[in-house]
């Protein structure tokens, strides 16, 4: 399982472009990251956030304050109303909910005092194309609760999954660094992924499938150890992964696929390394690693239903095509199997068309100078297969055609090692060209984020070019008219914060001038 990097060790690699360290790179990327994924801030408050605002507010796992505002809420009789997913993400984000309660408290009273001495009793209009979005926000204000919803992501998006999401680009340039042995090619192959994948658009708000991805990311090269590393210790590792599995089950149902996946694949590299004896005790490691993450999933179900080992779905009361096999569960399906690729909804590879590249690295990474070991390559492009069989015997798959891609997110970064890999073989202007499309896409999607029937993905790309740039949060307040003073009823144009945003980068990035020792001469 672990291999001597093909390029040179990271002492001999070239030199840091713009005289930055790897660390201070590493650092540039995360803050880069974090302040554009903050920018492009969605307004959706989607069921992860009940959940979180129920542990944040209260220490519970009941939502019945927010009964009926969502078609995933429901109620169990004798244990109140509950969120019909995994609790991982929503555990993760209250913490920072949490901490910010106090401002986000004061500002809810402030709102709801001054709607109630001005008399108003009825929500004003919100002009949104999409009529369950009107009703939503008809019910949060009639109930007090508009504000804070928006408050409360804002939070959750800001301080969780944005600097999430920039942590996987930060361990995405330290795997490429090893395998390229260029920081410069690791710096923008990272940018790449962070901004021309879906990874970028998914970021926008509360999302279990994305931070899947991270994790499964993260389990992938505590196991791998690309550098060969002796530290951590190989125990270390395999906790580490273990860790990771135990996580993703926590997160979604799906993450059942990692959990075994990254065993396997962990105690087959053993077996083919030097100590195969061992594979018991790292085993047992892999197991301890898993079990806190599994035992804290078990506790919140017997908690919030009754029973350890049920999932929230097995006592959702019916919806859309829950008749079919298990709660939605069946065998895989052929159509949605390519639906799940090409859908021009919510196809991968429809809406990140770099992950083509990734299906060609079985032929293209060959040879004695290959930059991904054999091992690796089929070991994450196995990842990528399971997931897409698991999903397409899901039959609530059917139902992401107005949320763009979903369901094979957390494929993207592990698809991404291999896409790079391939990439980097193609002539420059192929490179510099694929590179524009993908980040391109990635962008409108991340601006314009209702995908509709017709166009699909492609709706965001042509609203960008026709309607020009515009960010999430803005087109959520220029639907308000003016709700919150009469800057924007007809819209705003976001170029004012991109220009802070670019300035804000380029200090970030200058090279900073050498100041003399003083026994200089």
């Amino acid at each position: 399982m672990i291999r001597e990097p093909a390029s040179p060790p990271a002492s001999q690699a070239a030199p840091a472009p713009w005289r930055f360290s790897p660390r201070g790179i590493a650092f540039r990327l995360f803050a880069t990251c974090w302040l554009v994924y903050t920018l492009h801030f969605a307004t959706n408050i989607v069921r992860e956030i009940y959940l979180a605002l129920a542990i944040g507010d209260h220490l519970s796992f009941q939502v019945d304050e927010y009964a009926r505002m969502h078609p995933d809420l429901f109620e169990k009789e004798g244990y109140g109303w509950h969120v019909g997913s995994n609790p991982g993400v929503s555990m993760l984000a209250a913490i920072p909910y949490a901490l910010s309660r106090p401002v986000v408290d004061a500002v809810v009273k402030e709102v709801n005092r001054r709607r109630a001495a001005s008399g108003q009793n009825e929500p004003p209009p919100y002009q949104s194309p999409w009529p369950m979005a009107r009703e939503f926000y008809r019910e949060a204000w009639r109930h007090g609760l508009d504000v804070k919803f928006g408050l409360a992501a804002f939070v959750m998006q800001s301080m969780f999954m944005a600097p999430g999401s920039a942590l996987g680009a930060v361990v995405m340039f330290y795997v490429l660094r090893r395998l390229f042995g260029s920081d410069r090619t690791a710096l923008w192959l990272a940018l790449l992924y962070a901004f021309g994948t879906p990874v970028f658009f998914r970021t926008g708000y509360l999302n279990q499938n994305l931070m899947l991805g991270h994790v499964a990311l993260l389990g992938f090269v505590a196991l791998w150890n690309p550098g060969g590393s002796d530290r951590p210790a190989t125990r270390t590792r395999f906790f580490l992964g273990g860790l990771a599995g135990g996580a993703s089950l926590l997160l979604d149902y799906s993450g059942a696929v990692l959990l075994l996946g990254l065993a396997v694949y962990g105690l087959a590299g053993r077996l083919r390394g030097p100590r195969p004896a061992h594979i018991l005790r790292h085993a047992g490691c892999y197991a301890l690693g898993a079990s806190g993450p599994v035992g804290l999933l078990w506790l919140y179900q017997w908690r919030s239903f009754g029973h350890p080992f049920y999932p929230g779905q097995h006592w959702m009361p019916p919806v859309a095509w829950v008749e079919r096999g298990y709660r939605g569960f069946e065998w895989p399906q052929p159509e949605l199997l390519l639906s799940l690729a090409l859908d021009y909804r919510y196809g991968l590879f429809v809406s990140s068309p770099l992950m083509l590249l990734a299906l060609l690295s079985p032929l293209l990474i060959r040879g004695r100078r290959r930059a991904l070991p054999a091992f690796e390559l089929w070991a994450l492009l196995a990842f990528f297969l399971a997931w897409w069989v698991f999903f397409s015997g899901v039959n609530y798959t059917r139902l992401q055609f107005n949320t763009g891609v979903r369901y094979l997110v957390p494929t993207l970064p592990l698809l991404f090692i291999p896409a790079a890999v391939v990439l980097m073989r193609l002539p420059r202007i192929a490179i510099h060209l694929v590179a524009i499309v993908s980040v391109a896409e990635s962008w409108a999607l991340a601006m314009y984020r209702e995908v509709e029937r017709g166009p699909g993905v492609l709706d965001p790309v042509v609203r960008l070019f026709v309607g020009g740039f515009t960010l999430p949060a803005l087109t959520t307040l220029s639907r308000t008219a003016g709700q919150y003073g009469d800057y924007i009823p007809r819209g705003a144009s976001p170029l004012p914060l991109f220009a802070l945003a670019a300035a804000i980068l380029f200090a970030l990035w200058s090279p900073r001038p050498r100041v003399p020792n003083r026994g200089d001469g």
